[in-house]
């Protein structure tokens, strides 16, 4: 399991009462009703979560920005 997928597996099981994201081929297991309040709060967490990998992320140098091509 990855960085990310281990960030969302959480994010999963604390706003949303999502034991696992992998696919379970049952419909009882990979579908779920879920309270839009709870849906905004896993976003939320998502995105700080994306800002702190971010601001921890090295900035890249002026030559390296001058070396990217697009």
């Amino acid at each position: 399991m990855n960085q990310l997928d281990i960030i969302f597996t959480l994010i999963a099981k604390k706003h949303l009462g999502i034991e696992t994201l992998q696919t379970r081929n049952s419909d009882r297991l990979d579908f779920h009703d879920t309270a839009v309040w709870c849906i905004r709060d896993a976003l939320e967490a998502a995105f700080k979560a994306g800002v702190e990998v971010g601001a921890s992320m090295p900035k890249p140098t002026e030559s390296e920005i001058a070396n990217t091509s697009i």
